[in-house]
């Protein structure tokens, strides 16, 4: 079993940027696909962006392609979300998870494991 604290949230403003981290723990960060969903107020958990163990797939939302960038450093045991021009339609809870699937999904039920969440709030 793994678990999984995320890190890097907080208050910005539009157009600033801002680095999400999610450290592993329990096993190694290799064994699993990993991804980052974000939930905001009153709304469902919604997909954000996927990365395979060896980082050689990836995939994004529509609404944050050429916004966000995933990578992995399974030597750390570390996920990222590089996000940047962020909006105040970010605003959300992201959520870092994991998944014994080597493909990567974009659907919460394919993920076994989750964080608490880190709250990312965009003011504009």
């Amino acid at each position: 079993q793994v678990q999984l604290i995320e890190s890097g949230g907080g208050l910005v403003q539009a157009g600033d940027s801002l680095r999400l981290s999610c450290a592993a723990s329990g096993r190694p960060l290799s064994s699993y696909t990993m991804a980052w969903f974000r939930q905001a107020p009153g709304k469902e958990r919604d997909f954000v962006s996927t990365i395979n163990w060896s980082g050689t797939m990836i995939d994004y939302a529509d609404s944050v392609k050429g916004r966000f960038f995933i990578s992995r450093d399974n030597a750390k045991n570390t996920v990222y979300l590089q996000m940047s021009s962020l909006k105040s339609e970010d605003t959300a809870v992201y959520y870092c998870a994991a998944s014994r699937d080597i493909t990567p999904r974009i659907e919460t039920y394919n993920y076994n494991y989750w964080g608490q969440g880190t709250q990312v709030t965009v003011s504009s």
